[in-house]
């Protein structure tokens, strides 16, 4: 529990002292979607097949943390350092960069009790190698859907 407690301070602290490019209404959503995309996903993956858990299997209260604050600002500043518009080249290390972090992340987060609350059930480190950017290319899709509606509401306003 103190590697997650540990974990959530820092994310959620560095999030909302990097998090300038995006807007609050950008923030908001990011947030709504990344809780909304974890527990569509682990209520299959964690719950449902039982590929891994946080703490222990089922649904406990100590894992709501990790599903509801923990994730959405590592989302926030993953978007708000994104190369957007300079080249396939820095964008795909970007993604690398990432993804291997977020793997050392994971490592970290196995660690026994009190410092890991993550535990593999047939899950191994190579699915989440190659789930990892799948998802974070999912995040970026769905941040330019954000972009792209606030232009059009933007647009509508100016008519009007």
């Amino acid at each position: 529990m103190i590697g997650l407690l540990i974990a959530v301070i820092f994310f959620n602290v560095a999030a909302y002292f990097f998090s300038d490019r995006l807007t609050t209404n950008q923030k908001l959503h990011i947030w709504t979607f990344t809780i909304a995309f974890q527990q569509t996903h682990d209520l299959i993956v964690e719950f449902k097949y039982s590929a891994y858990w946080y703490f222990g299997k089922g649904v406990n209260w100590s894992g709501l943390i990790g599903h509801t604050v923990l994730l959405p600002p590592v989302n926030l500043l993953f978007l708000q350092f994104f190369p957007f518009g300079r080249g396939f080249t820095k964008q795909f290390l970007y993604l690398a960069g990432w993804t291997g972090a977020l793997l050392m992340y994971e490592a970290l987060t196995r660690l026994p009790a009190p410092w890991g609350y993550f535990h593999y059930g047939w899950w191994k480190w190579e699915y989440s190698a190659i789930e990892d950017p799948i998802l974070l290319l999912l995040l970026v899709a769905f941040y330019k859907i954000i972009l792209r509606l606030e232009k059009e509401r933007g647009a509508l306003k100016g008519e009007g």
